[in-house]
This record gives C-alpha cells, structure tokens and sequence, in this order.
C-alpha cells in the first residue's frame, strides 16, 4: 500500500461502478462526468497498490483482490447511505433535547399552556428550562437557545431580536383610592413606592417623558429582590411599583393594576433570543423560538421587532 490515508469518497464511487456494472452508467447515477469517476478509482488502486478492475471496451471485471475489497466494503457503504438518508429524514421534522435559559420569572409570564401544546404539535422534542437570572455560557453549560434581555454581549452569538418591553408605572385601584392618583412626576416623592433592595434611603427611577429623559428620586416601606414579588405587591395595594410590560400585562388586562403617569415610562429594553451559533440551527430549536414568538407577539406582550 503506498499510502495507508484512504479518501471513503473513492471507496464509495468504487462500489457505486461495481453495482452499475460499467464507468458511463455508474457516471449517468450519480451525476458526474465518466472520466472523472474513472480517474477516482485509478486513485483509489494507486493508494492500495493492486488494481481492483480489469478494463475491456465491452465490460468491467473484478480482480480477486477487487472482489475481495468490494465484499468487504459494500456493507459499509451501504450502512452509511442508510444511515445518511435516516438522518436527512430525521433533520426535516423537529426533534431532539431543547435546553432553554431564561429569567427566574419565565413561567409567571409565559404560560404553560403554551408549553404543553408546543410539546402536543412537536412529540419528538423534549423541552429542559433552565430558570436563572444570570447569565449563563451557552457554550460552557450546553445551552440550545437563552431569552435575555437589554443587549446580549459575546461577538460569537447569534441574537435575534424580537422584541421591546417597556418599564411602566402602575399601581392598584385600591391603592390609588386610598392615596390618590399623582398628576405630575414630582408627586411620586410623597408615595409609597415598591422598589429593589438599596442601599441608600432613597431609589432613582430613570425615565423618559414629554420633555426626554429625566429622574425621580422615590423610597418607600417594601423592598423585594425580583420583580415578581414587586408585581404582587403592586397588586396587593401596597405601593406605586415600576416594572416591565411583560410582567404586568396579565394584570393591566384584568384590572389587578392600573398605568400611573402614562405619559412616563422607562427606556425600552430589547428582548431577544440568543444561539451559539446560526450555522445548521436544529430543527427543534428553530420551531421553539418561532413558535414563543407567535404566541407572545399575538397576544400583544411585547412590541414585534423584526
């Protein structure tokens, strides 16, 4: 053998002629020209250093070391066409493991009902949520796809964003009853207003109103470190909270809570969803976001983003 590294193209073309029986038909099956599959298995014979077919102007004859060769490499290759053809097969219909990063509040806004029928329409994928407010490596901790929001760093990542949510203020009827309704920014100062955790007396809201940007020092008598806790506190009549579009929607709906000074909001935060990579997106993957997106852009959540 004059060298021991085999191209398994030459080997396939090789069985592809024994079956055809002769150069031109095994040429006209796979599309290519006669000659050059000719000149492959000349290739593939130099490589082993014994000739696998003896030509005629009439036929094609197998050497004993080609008959040898062919029964043993037959099999194989058509193991790996086979197997080829089940995977192409399988790549058009979703399927497989999905793990999903998202914030530690996913499932107070994204509903679980859209979990179960996503899984009714695609019953090869399996979904695994990761629920975390940090940010994770997706690379590092095997991760298909992360919601995250403001703007995704890592040059590597693909982000497709998809949407905007806003910071709005809002309050309980019952609260507002009790307090009364503010009629100018200044007015927050003397509300109790649900805020994170801090340091110092005092919380800054930063916002956008009539005339740009602007800021409203606020404290009140209840802190939370999520804003779920923020939303239900909100909703128990226990202050004046500021909060994203996505968790208050439900609320806003139903009455639970009321805008506040809508003429003022926080900067708009992209939401987007982030892969390690565009190149060959799994099938399951793909149907997951698009399938997110549909539901979360009709029911009006989040402002669409192309």
């Amino acid at each position: 053998m004059t060298n021991n590294r085999l191209d398994l193209n030459e080997i396939s073309l090789f069985v592809h002629v024994v079956r055809a029986g002769s150069f031109a038909e095994a040429a006209r099956r796979l599309g290519m020209p006669s000659n050059t599959l000719s000149r492959r298995v000349q290739k593939l014979e130099q490589h082993l250093g014994v000739r696998l077919l003896q030509r005629s102007t009439r036929r094609l004859t197998l050497t004993g070391a080609g008959r040898s060769f062919h029964e043993r490499c037959a099999e194989q290759v058509a193991a790996l066409a086979e197997a080829a053809s089940d995977l192409t097969a399988v790549s058009h219909e979703p399927s497989g493991n999905v793990r999903v990063a998202v914030p530690a509040d996913f499932f107070d806004w994204f509903q679980l009902k859209w979990v179960r029928e996503f899984l009714s329409t695609y019953r090869k994928v399996r979904l695994e949520f990761l629920l975390s407010d940090a940010v994770v490596d997706l690379i590092a901790d095997g991760i298909d796809v992360a919601l995250r929001a403001g703007k995704p760093g890592g040059s590597s990542m693909v982000t497709r964003q998809f949407a905007v949510s806003r910071g709005r203020l809002v309050a309980s009827p019952r609260y507002l009853a009790e307090r009364g309704v503010p009629a100018e920014l200044e007015e927050l100062s003397t509300h109790d207003c649900l805020t994170f955790p801090r340091t110092s007396a005092l919380a800054t809201w930063l916002l956008e109103g009539p005339q740009g940007a602007c800021e409203i020092q606020v404290s009140g008598r209840f802190q939370a470190d999520t804003a779920q806790a923020l939303v239900k506190a909100a909703v128990a009549g226990l202050g004046i909270a500021l909060l994203p579009d996505l968790l208050i929607a439900k609320a806003l709906h139903e009455g639970m809570l009321v805008e506040v000074l809508p003429s003022y909001a926080r900067n708009a935060v992209g939401i987007a969803f982030v892969y390690p990579s565009q190149r060959q997106l799994p099938r399951a993957v793909a149907a997951f976001v698009d399938f997110s997106w549909d539901r979360l852009g009709a029911l009006g959540l989040v402002e669409y983003r192309a």
